[in-house]
């Protein structure tokens, strides 16, 4: 019984520049703890080697305190490590694997496959046949030598491989680095461990992505997990569970706002995230003056609870009720300016118009309290 844990797309030395700095560097910094999660991982289950599909660094010109730090996150696990790059780390002639080769940063027990030849792990009598990427985009199966390869008779054949099974995956990525449907089949595989997706996913009973063990994006694609296979014997058909490796958890929000409702239910869900929620909230519709101010308390509130909260307003439009502009006393000028600027909102300058009515609200709102402040 060979037993394995499969991950891929580390992503480490990612940026998150869409955030603050602080919120990117916790964010950057989880990425690390999470490595350290997959190698006591494999420890507490007893696996016999760790497969990594490709793309364990985002860029190739990490600081070289992140490559140490990277292996020394994965010590809690001696079994091997086999390693290959990926897209964003190929191994070309100078990269971030020859910088690590170099200053020795790398442990005996990681094995990264800069080159598409067996690996052969006599105990547990396996052999890994890798397809590390020489380039950022290749446009040729490298997976293609699996089949012709030879392996010990009563080795378990596994593949390596970074790239698009062709015809399963969206189209708009169904391109560069491609990778041929049927390939685990077709080259004897016992089990083709993938990487690219960073979702985890099942491409047929021999072939899966392992996703990003750390989530990364506003996608619903079940990551955050990596995959523990077992194999009772070659020709065996693998047994593979999904366990939850991430921290944080990604929530992409996209509401309407028609009715006093919406925006109730939206304060309720906001309300609702805690310290490990990352969200993208994207709002559109309609909201008087006491909506968006409940709207701004909520989302504020959320920024102070959750790890971080990205806000779009760019499709709502604030369109005062009567009441709003009563209790304003927006008389004359200011009433018709106030007018002006609702209308404006469905025109070329709609941002600029709410922003501008935002303000000038706020203001005559301001105006309006500190007048009732000072009455005897």
């Amino acid at each position: 019984m060979l037993k394995l844990l499969h991950t891929a797309d580390w992503q480490i030395g990612k940026l998150f520049g869409q955030f603050t700095p602080d919120v990117a560097a916790l964010l950057a910094e989880a990425r690390f703890e999470t490595i350290e999660r997959l190698a006591q991982l494999a420890t507490q289950r007893g696996v016999d080697l760790v497969l990594v599909a490709g793309d364990v660094f985002d860029l190739q010109g990490v600081a070289d305190r992140t490559l140490y730090r990277l292996f020394k996150a994965m010590t809690g696990f001696a079994g091997p490590w086999v390693v290959i790059p990926g897209n964003h780390d190929a191994a070309l002639a100078e990269s971030v694997w020859t910088r690590a080769l170099r200053l020795k940063a790398i442990p005996d027990n990681v094995m990264p496959c800069l080159q598409p030849q067996p690996v052969l792990l006599e105990s547990p009598g396996v052999a890994v046949l890798p397809a590390p990427l020489t380039q950022r985009h290749t446009y040729t199966d490298l997976t293609e030598w699996f089949a012709g390869a030879e392996t010990p008779p009563g080795m378990l054949r596994i593949g390596l491989a970074h790239g698009c099974v062709q015809g399963l995956l969206a189209a708009d990525i169904d391109a560069a680095n491609p990778i041929a449907a049927g390939r685990a089949a077709q080259a004897r595989l016992d089990y083709l461990a993938l990487g690219d997706w960073h979702g985890a996913r099942r491409i047929d009973e021999r072939s899966w992505y392992a996703g990003t063990p750390e989530t990364d994006r506003f996608r619903n694609n079940d990551s955050g997990h990596a995959l523990l296979v077992e194999l009772a014997a070659p020709g065996g058909v693998p047994q593979v569970e999904a366990v939850a490796t991430g921290r944080y958890h990604w929530h992409s929000l996209e509401p309407v706002l028609q009715v006093p409702s919406d925006l109730t239910e939206l304060v309720q869900r906001l309300a609702a995230f805690a310290a490990n929620d990352v969200v993208n909230l994207s709002v559109s519709g309609r909201i008087d003056l006491e909506g968006h101010r409940r709207l701004h308390s909520a989302i504020e509130q959320a920024r102070g609870t959750a790890r971080g909260v990205l806000v779009d307003l760019t499709g709502l439009q604030l369109d005062p009720s009567v009441q709003d502009i009563e209790s304003l006393q927006a008389d004359g000028y200011l009433g018709l300016t106030i007018q002006e600027l609702r209308a404006a909102q469905d025109g070329p300058n709609a941002a600029l118009a709410r922003d501008a009515l935002v303000l000038l609200t706020g203001l005559l709102s301001d105006r309006r309290a500190a007048a009732a402040r000072t009455r005897p």
